[in-house]
């Protein structure tokens, strides 16, 4: 739950006195200001209603009691109701009371009404709404009251919170092997390794609907498939925006599904597929920026399609014919000639290869094993049962069994730290078990687990170039190097190296490609330990994309939303079309009431917001 201020100056209502001006309000607010400023993040508190009842709900009672000390300290709720912000309505009036404002509760009342509720919970009755209001969608700002003066105005913003974590600096097994942590809102992490991914774009050509297999073969070719199938497409066409939207839509859901028929025609195993269509709106406003079209950004979607016939439609051609295309997302599976063997049968075979020193064949049939395990088909003491000789002949084999057992219970990952330091002992420039060494080193040193030396852990990841690291993999290391380290210096309240941390990272996260979850990580640690300057400085392009991750684009809505000075840029529009380009009903949703699943209705205060959601969620 954010909880976002508003300052206010207004005449009286009931006996709660305005400030006239900042100075007025720092004089008589000082010491609510300053235990507001003091709060514990930890501390929380909202409105909730049962029935007509609203209800002041806070999880700790001393800093409740430490607000509401004095006669004149209280609570005052503003019932503010969606019709405000109608789309019949031409302007909005500013107001310093945004709806019916019921009668304040002052220190004695709160105090002595307050009750325990739920698990560590306190609450007490601070208002009802009237019978005419009770079917209306509804929303409570609270006014914070110190000997009687307004001092603080809060509209409650509910706003998802999202899982994050370092960069995803990967594993040696076989490859460089990344995680598959998807971007949702307290979301459960997935299965830990993933398949090979491709992703790439097939332009559609003007009024053509079908791809036969003859039009994809050159594509297929491309991908060099010989050791892979094709086990999950991802697909997202897109038409440019001139015509009919149904019959875009129509059109550009017929080219998918006939190129997704033309890659199964090469492979027998089923192809899960998942198709979405849009128009590419965004892409549109980005490509007439600066040139004699980019009038058109400043109307409406149906204003724009007016235009787009004829003569002036064939003007803007060079442009247009960009737009129609199909962006996949293949996920591959590795072809197991081992498949159908149980678990019994390929721990036999294993150890039979690795008796007669064919470690090709090993490789081949631990990597059977390993997908049995990731889709749990055999129990992790499997891995106990292969017979694997403490050799550097094997090191191979023996990285990838320790590495597999931390991918599969994190929780290990001590131990599989003290497993790889015995077979650096075994194979000492082994660059595959040095580059895993100081992979999980840098995450012991995040959960605080071992003891470290700083200057020798950025040592040893500077060494790992010695040894033929990339430097594109080295500096994601020391990113993540220098997010811990501005995490810790926070704590001991080190500001000025905090910072030196930050701009290090603000400086280097260019030099190597960035998975979505690493977006999101990124943006957070800039939002949480710098400003959200820089997270939205980091996000801004990415936002514009079409090929962006849905939750991803919505973390950045929950970032910018509220912040009025980014909402009134031109670019904004971009992405707020982006956004219901994607998911439209998501989009609309965040203007809900608070109760009612979304950020808060509120937003459409904003001229630039309510524009959009007018044009877009009122049917």
């Amino acid at each position: 739950m954010f909880l976002g201020l508003n300052q206010l100056v207004a005449q009286g209502t009931y006996d709660i006195m305005f400030p006239k001006s900042n100075n007025e309000r720092n004089q008589n607010c000082q010491s609510c200001l300053q235990i507001f400023r003091q709060r514990p993040k930890e501390v929380q508190f909202s409105i909730k209603r049962e029935k007509n009842n609203l209800y002041f709900q806070t999880n700790d009672k001393k800093w409740f009691n430490l607000l509401f000390k004095n006669a004149g300290d209280g609570i005052a709720v503003d019932v503010v109701a969606k019709d405000r912000y109608s789309c019949d309505i031409e302007m909005i009036t500013p107001s310093q009371i945004k709806g019916k404002l019921l009668k304040p509760v002052y220190a004695s009342k709160l105090k002595s009404g307050l009750k325990p509720y739920g698990d560590n919970g306190f609450r007490i009755l601070v208002g009802r709404i009237s019978d005419t209001d009770i079917n209306k969608e509804l929303e409570y700002n609270i006014l914070f009251l110190s000997n009687k003066y307004l001092c603080n105005y809060y509209v409650i913003y509910d706003l998802e919170s999202y899982q994050w974590d370092l960069l995803d600096m990967g594993m040696y097994l076989d490859s460089l092997t990344y995680n598959t942590k998807k971007i949702k809102a307290s979301a459960k992490e997935g299965y830990i390794l993933r398949n090979k991914t491709l992703k790439f774009k097939i332009p559609f050509e003007k009024n053509k609907s079908e791809y036969s297999q003859e039009d994809i073969k050159p594509i297929y070719d491309s991908l060099r498939l010989t050791d892979f199938n094709i086990k999950r497409i991802n697909i997202k066409a897109y038409s440019s925006v001139e015509g009919s939207l149904e019959r875009n839509i129509e059109l550009q859901e017929q080219r998918a599904n006939s190129i997704v028929a033309a890659l199964q025609s090469f492979q027998k195993p089923t192809i899960k597929t998942e198709v979405s269509s849009s128009e590419n709106w965004v892409e549109f406003l980005n490509d007439i920026k600066g040139t004699k079209f980019e009038n058109l950004a400043q109307l409406k979607k149906t204003q724009v399609k007016g235009k787009l016939v004829g003569a002036f439609s064939k003007e803007m051609e060079p442009i247009l014919q960009f737009h129609r295309k199909a962006v996949l997302e293949l996920e591959l599976e590795k072809k197991d000639k081992y498949k159908l063997m149980s678990p019994e049968e390929l721990i036999s075979k294993f150890n039979a290869s690795i008796k007669a020193e064919n470690l090709d064949e090993a490789i081949e049939i631990q990597n059977s094993l390993f997908e049995k395990l990731k889709h749990k088909e055999t129990s992790p003491n499997i891995l106990k049962r292969m017979e694997v000789p403490n050799q550097e002949k094997y090191i191979r084999i023996l990285n990838k069994n320790s590495v597999y057992k931390y991918a599969l219970n994190v929780r290990q990952i001590l131990i599989v730290y003290n497993e790889l330091l015995a077979l650096e002992k075994l194979a000492a420039k082994n660059v595959e078990v040095k580059y895993n060494i100081a992979a999980i080193k840098i995450k012991l040193w995040r959960f605080k687990a071992i003891e470290i030396n700083e200057a020798k852990l950025k040592n040893q990841i500077y060494t790992l170039k010695n040894y033929g690291i990339a430097p594109s993999l080295i500096s994601r290391m020391m990113v993540n190097f220098h997010i811990i380290k501005a995490e810790n210096l926070m704590r001991k309240r080190d500001y000025d190296n905090k910072d030196k941390s930050v701009s290090f990272i603000r400086n280097n996260y260019k030099k190597f490609s960035l998975s979505d979850y690493d977006y999101l990580s990124l943006a957070q640690f800039f939002s949480y330990y710098a400003n959200v300057d820089m997270a939205v400085e980091l996000l801004d392009k990415k936002a514009r994309s079409i090929d962006i991750d849905e939750d991803l684009l919505f973390y950045y809505l929950n970032l910018t939303l509220i912040k009025t000075e980014l909402t009134q840029e031109d670019d904004y529009r971009t992405i707020l079309l982006n956004a219901i380009n994607m998911n439209k009903s998501r989009f609309c949703k965040l203007f809900n009431a608070v109760e009612d699943g979304g950020v808060t209705f509120q937003l459409l205060a904003d001229a630039y917001l309510r524009g959009t959601y007018c044009e877009n969620c009122e049917d």
